[in-house]
């Protein structure tokens, strides 16, 4: 016998519940592209190692969210403070189909941001690609998740955080708990797991340029989803965020290869699709709270500046792999930074300095700045400095593939390695040595003729 599902509260709003179920998946989807984007970046022997990390952190941070993650993120405050929420909803306990979160289904919101905890921790494997163990990954994703990002996430989302509530500080789309957060975690656990020697001299190349630029896509239209979402609703708000999200990365993709131009005297791909990326982060934080001008002007500043941030790394020797600190911690930042300039009333309420606000709100924003820079630094070096010590984090030096490799491979090279092996006579220990037999077939060939 079927049972009629109970009516929805009259605040329930189908528009505004489609439009996020749609930017959910969209958000989701980002990580999936994320491993797409990171996989084509690192070297040919640690694609799989890259695949798999993003989607672990798919997997336990799903799992974590549901168990404990919800409740402290979005639960009743405690003690009024903003700083976490109760544990009321502990495995979702008390939400029911009918529960809303404002005019939305609680269960859609909660996935919502689900997503973005995923893509955060997600982002930190970049810092460290090609040399950590699956396993201190594993317990390094569920750690942080709980005691750097929900918090953060208290602080930022959640109407009660003292960030929004009692600081006052603005940001639309989670500039300070994703973009800032990731970026100063990854500084944090790259500089536990240390630099390998040959860092400064080891030229790193993608191995696979169009499986970047396929990541990148996919995180592209996921960031409609991402910023747009976060209006809640299918108003003017979320309109206003989608188009400066595209604003944004087509300014910083004006003025990256510019100063890759100057520095280098070539544009690459690379450096065309990370500008993208870049402008995206910066405008992550403002979207909803700037309008179209300032939407330009923050991703042509970002791309300048995240172009000469990337390589900082080498001049202080910290192995930032895939560039997660010049991206993301210095994108974040810069978009925080335009809110207080940019601002226009237009949501909150508030104006930014070149909008008659004055200097208030740009003074707030830095303080918020301050206050993540300080928490996520500190506990994710605690945290990865913790899990090193005792399951073990850094891989060995010598670290040449991801336990199982032997098993599966990113690409099917077998016809090619018998081809080398009747060359030299020697079997095929890895990537590098296929290269060179190959090579020795293809001379020994142009040699005959």
């Amino acid at each position: 016998m079927n049972t009629a599902p109970a009516p929805m509260p009259p605040a329930y709003n189908s528009g505004d519940t489609a439009w996020l179920l749609a930017s959910t998946a969209m958000v989701l989807l980002m990580t999936p592209g994320l491993a797409f984007f990171y996989g084509g970046m690192v070297r040919t022997k640690h694609v799989l190692m890259m695949i798999k990390m993003s989607f672990a952190a798919l997997a336990f941070g799903t799992l974590l969210w549901w168990v404990i993650g919800y409740t402290l993120a979005f639960g009743p405050d405690v003690a009024g403070a903003g700083v976490i929420g109760n544990l009321d909803h502990v495995f979702m306990r008390g939400i029911e189909l009918t529960t809303l979160t404002g005019a939305i289904p609680t269960y859609v919101y909660s996935t919502f941001q689900m997503g973005f905890a995923i893509i955060t921790v997600a982002l930190i494997s970049g810092s460290i690609a090609d040399r950590a163990t699956m396993r201190g990954w594993l317990v390094f994703v569920v750690l942080w998740l709980l005691i750097v990002y929900i918090p953060l996430a208290h602080w930022v989302f959640d109407t009660d955080g003292w960030i929004v509530k009692h600081l006052g500080a603005l940001d639309f789309a989670g500039g300070l708990p994703v973009e800032l957060n990731s970026g100063v975690a990854g500084l944090a656990v790259a500089l536990v797991l240390r630099a390998p020697r040959d860092f400064a001299r080891r030229e790193e190349r993608p191995n696979n340029i169009p499986l970047v630029v396929i990541g990148v896509g996919l995180l592209w239209f996921g960031w409609f989803g991402f910023n747009s979402g976060s209006a809640l609703s299918d108003q003017g708000t979320a309109a206003a965020a989608f188009i400066n999200t595209q604003l944004g990365a087509a300014g910083a993709m004006v003025t990256w290869p510019l100063v890759e131009k100057w520095r280098t005297g070539r544009v690459t791909t690379m450096g065309v699709v990370s500008s993208a990326v870049a402008g995206m982060v910066a405008i992550t934080p403002a979207c909803g709270e700037i309008n179209t001008l300032g939407a330009v002007i923050t991703g042509l500043v970002v791309g300048a500046v995240c172009a000469f941030a990337i390589t900082l790394k080498f001049r202080f020797n910290v192995d930032d792999t895939l560039d997660v600190v010049g991206v993301h911690g210095v994108g974040g930042l810069i978009g925080l930074i335009m809110v207080g300039l940019f601002a226009t009333a237009r949501i909150s309420g508030k104006k930014g300095l070149f909008y008659g606000g004055g200097w208030g709100l740009l003074g707030k924003q830095l303080v918020a700045v301050v206050a993540v820079i300080a928490f996520s630094f500190i506990l994710t070096w605690l945290i990865a400095k913790a899990v090193e010590l005792t399951v073990g984090f850094r891989a060995k030096e010598e670290y040449d593939s991801v336990p199982g490799a032997e098993a599966e491979r990113a690409y099917d090279f077998q016809t090619a390695e018998r081809l080398g092996a009747l060359v030299s006579g020697k079997p095929v220990t890895s990537d590098d040595e296929l290269v060179k037999q190959i090579s020795t077939l293809l001379r020994a060939r142009e040699q005959e003729k």
